[in-house]
């Protein structure tokens, strides 16, 4: 079968180190750290009182207040963030058919807010089922996507992809594989998440993974330090506009990179732990590397998926020593959730915007907040503390999600 090629053509995104794709990107090239101290609750009690949250950002630019109402904050997150691609692309400007243009969204944990809320509202009241009429449209994860879909009448191809942390880097493997076959000429993949409330703190510091380094929140994401005590918590949203490359080109659309890989795999190992030989990544990277019909040795950067935590920092760099051998130590890997946090289901697709801009500008950001090195981790080039310049032709973008769901995303240069 003939697959079609499929290319980047727009970007959007709403991080906790900036409100649009500019600035998140220059941030991330300044080595920028989004972790402050929690301010959406009351966290003095809690072990972990820092997180990386969108800051500056008021519903009320965005949304009317009836609007707004009916959305919870990652629904919201995920409509501006795709706004952003679909203009950036320029697709809503031309004569498109919007029966194939789709909406392929990620969430990890959907509306984890509302819910909580309805709950604890539920709970404290006097037994009668008080509960919002939006309760159920708010909160769960494939509304994002049927959002973006009904504001721009995009009927194409629309669902949700729930992978944890994988789940938007799913999102955009999926969106690849239906325009490949035909089955869409446009999708709009990605993902967004709004967990900073009480509960994702409460829980995912019961469960031991987040730093705790609460005297020093900006320096607290340390991917691949021997002093990392888990990850800092996220939120926000990123979002790519893919296109069928011949459709592209008709529109005169602007390029900025192909997709030409995808590699999905299971560990099949533990619940929230990764294999500590990161077999499972290292069938993701081969995986994404053989599909693009490239080299191994042609692999000029990789953003990791890094998340500061013991084990993780620990297995995937096994995977890429043993993958790529000699010539691991050429490539350019970074974590930029050093300076992002982790944004859970909107993570995947974060990471592929900064390595597509690593291809189109030449520029690896930085691993910030490195300080000691861990004689337990391969001692490969990972891009500590200051950027660095370099032709970035061919780069993975590796995320993976508790349950042990990885993939592995490959772009390259555009080349006509």
């Amino acid at each position: 079968m003939n697959l079609k090629r499929v290319v980047v053509t727009g970007l959007g995104s709403l991080t906790p180190i900036g409100n649009d794709v500019a600035t998140t990107w220059q941030s991330m090239l300044d080595g920028v750290s989004g972790a402050s101290p929690i301010t959406r609750f009351d966290a003095t009690h809690f072990k972990c009182r820092i997180a990386c949250e969108v800051k500056g950002f008021d519903p009320l630019n965005y949304f009317d207040k009836k609007e707004a109402r009916k959305l919870d904050l990652f629904t919201q997150y995920g409509l501006v963030a795709s706004e952003e691609a679909i203009k950036d692309s320029g697709i809503n400007d031309c004569d498109v058919d919007k029966s194939r243009v789709g909406v392929i969204w990620g969430s990890g944990n959907g509306g984890v807010s509302t819910f909580q809320d309805e709950v604890l509202q539920y709970a404290k009241g006097d037994g009668m089922p008080r509960f919002s009429p939006f309760f159920c449209t708010r909160m769960i994860s494939d509304i994002c996507a049927g959002q973006i879909s009904i504001k721009h009448g995009y009927k194409g191809p629309n669902y949700c992809t729930v992978a944890a942390c994988a789940s938007s880097a799913i999102a955009i493997s999926d969106a690849f594989n239906l325009l490949r076959l035909g089955k869409a000429d446009v999708i709009v993949a990605g993902g967004s998440e709004a967990a900073i409330v009480e509960c994702s703190v409460g829980g995912f510091s019961s469960m031991q993974a987040l730093s705790f380094r609460n005297d020093d929140p900006a320096t607290a994401s340390r991917p691949f330090d021997k002093d990392r005590d888990g990850f800092v918590l996220g939120e926000g949203a990123a979002s790519l506009i893919l296109e069928e490359l011949e459709h592209a080109k008709a529109r005169g659309a602007k390029i900025y990179a192909e997709l030409t890989g995808c590699g999905l795999s299971a560990d099949a190992y533990h619940i929230t732990a990764s294999h500590p030989e990161g077999l499972g990544a290292y069938d993701a990277m081969k995986q994404a590397v053989m599909e693009s019909e490239m080299r191994f040795e042609d692999v000029d950067h990789i953003n990791t998926h890094g998340t500061s935590t013991p084990i993780g920092d620990i297995s995937e760099p096994k995977a890429i020593s043993r993958l790529f051998g000699d010539h691991a130590k050429e490539i350019n890997l970074n974590s930029t959730k050093s300076m992002t946090g982790h944004l859970l289901g909107a993570a995947g697709c974060v990471e592929a915007i900064a390595t597509i801009l690593a291809i189109r500008d030449g520029v690896v950001p930085p691993t910030i907040n490195h300080f000691t090195d861990d004689p337990n981790i391969e001692p490969l080039n990972f891009t500590f503390n200051k950027a660095v310049k370099r032709d970035v032709r061919f780069a993975l973008s590796n995320a993976f999600g508790f349950g042990g769901h990885n993939v592995s995303l490959a772009f390259r240069k555009y080349d006509k």
